[in-house]
């Protein structure tokens, strides 16, 4: 996989912005996470889960793997529908605190 699989055409430009910064985190593994769900939803999202989706992914690397591993409960303020449909999408995602 390298990255984008599908378009962004027809994507307003917020949207097309928030897919780019998905696939391109910094770290392979969050790409490879956060890419294929932002792929999926962003075309369908309200402009509330797009602020959420942003929240997200202000969240530095590091942080986010640790949260979607299960090695660090994920905060309060960081936690949002958002997060939870992230995790649903790859359903394979060990449980979390």
């Amino acid at each position: 996989m390298t990255g984008l699989e599908t378009t962004s055409a027809g994507l307003d430009e917020r949207r097309k912005r928030n897919l780019y910064r998905a696939w391109h985190r910094g770290m392979r593994e969050m790409d490879l996470l956060l890419g294929p769900f932002a792929e999926a939803t962003l075309a369908t999202m309200t402009d509330e889960e797009l602020e959420q989706f942003e929240v997200l992914l202000e969240i530095p690397d590091q942080d986010f793997y640790t949260y979607i591993t299960g090695a660090v409960a994920v905060p309060d303020e960081r936690r949002n529908a958002v997060y939870d449909r992230f995790v649903a999408f790859h359903g394979n995602l060990p449980a979390q605190k």
